[in-house]
């Protein structure tokens, strides 16, 4: 087969083709222009004819500037980020706010060991995701590359816009309701506290070391009403390492918390899990506190008491704070609340 049967069609070529000039081409392409309805039949026929797709996105992309890509930093496995009904809320809340501006979402995982790849990916901003347990070395990075980057739930960052959540004080107030009950011996099931993401008791040199930003934040609100709590991190916000952490709090016959404050939904399921295994009704002998307000169709059939969050909110958020940085405003931080949710799996303490 000769060269020239391998040579991508060009737009030049599909102009000569078509009889017109080539930013005549250009303009059906891209939309960006009055063109005779009949002059654009004449030059996507040559387009169909010479097997012309339209402009390559690179050179496109290098012309402009742009890449009409944003990417979304995420500590998460892909498969785990994906499964967790929050993370899903907040893309929504983030892909519609961004739908109009014809941006895409680059979903990009981060370690230590993927550097390369968060260098080289291509992208006009960055949203890092909440939960962060190295939010500095992801920030550390992109800095270089002059974007502009908004973070969720995440410690004050010169240049980078925070969207905000009241971790701390929700916390709180979820762990008031438990003393209004009567709960005096309280245990934590813990997002992870660093990137190692080890599954571990908490003592005070682990949370002294710790990098997590939104863990330690409610780890300080429940300790402002239980400073005594003791309690286990997991190594995910899933179901699993719930389960996994609950068996560790609850099988000690004598010594077991009345309650357990859980830093996600999908944690609180797990330990609820390893409670009815060990022959424990909820809330009759374990209250059991979540942190999201997600929906759980299908995952349980408890009513959880939670902290729900906004998330979609969060995702929207994000969102306009990339609409304004890309037209080279500086927006303001955001900050949201949670609202302490009732429902079936709290109540007073056995006598």
């Amino acid at each position: 087969m000769s060269d020239t049967a391998n040579t991508r069609p060009t737009l030049s070529a599909v102009a000569a083709r078509a009889g017109v000039s080539a930013s005549t081409a250009s303009l059906v392409f891209s939309g960006s222009g009055p063109v005779a309805e009949a002059t654009r039949e004449r030059v996507l026929e040559a387009a169909s004819a010479l097997g012309y797709a339209g402009p390559n996105p690179t050179a496109r992309s290098l012309r402009r500037g742009r890449t009409g890509i944003v990417g979304v930093v995420t500590e998460d496995r892909l498969g785990d980020a994906f499964r967790d009904p929050i993370n899903l809320a907040l893309l929504d809340g983030l892909g519609d706010e961004l739908a109009d501006e014809g941006l895409g979402l680059l979903v990009l995982p981060w370690s230590p060991g993927s550097r390369a790849d968060l260098a080289a990916a291509p992208m006009d901003a960055a949203v890092l995701l909440g939960c962060s347990a190295d939010l500095a070395g992801s920030v550390e990075l992109l800095r270089r590359r002059r974007i502009p980057l908004i973070a969720i739930e995440a410690p004050p960052l010169d240049g980078v816009v925070p969207i905000d959540l009241d971790n701390a004080d929700a916390t709180r107030r979820g762990a008031e309701l438990l003393r209004e009950l009567g709960h005096e011996r309280v245990a934590l099931v813990t997002l992870p506290l660093d990137i190692d993401r080890l599954r571990a008791p908490l003592t005070p040199e682990r949370e002294a070391e710790a990098t997590a930003y939104t863990a330690m934040e409610r780890i300080r609100g429940a300790r402002e009403v239980f400073p005594d709590a003791t309690g286990v991190s997991a190594g995910a916000s899933t179901v699993a390492e719930g389960y996994v952490a609950g068996r560790a709090l609850l099988d000690v016959p004598g010594d077991r918390p009345t309650a357990i404050i859980a830093q996600s939904d999908l944690l609180a399921v797990g330990a609820i899990r390893a409670a009815e295994e060990l022959g424990l009704a909820v809330p009759t002998d374990l209250s059991v506190l979540g942190f999201d307000g997600a929906r759980l169709d299908g995952i349980t059939s408890h009513v959880l008491t939670t902290l729900a969050q906004p998330a979609v909110e969060k995702g929207r958020a994000a969102g306009r704070a990339v609409r304004a940085s890309l037209v080279g405003e500086m927006p303001a931080g955001v900050a949201l609340g949670a609202e302490l949710r009732r429902g079936e799996t709290v109540a007073p303490p056995r006598a």
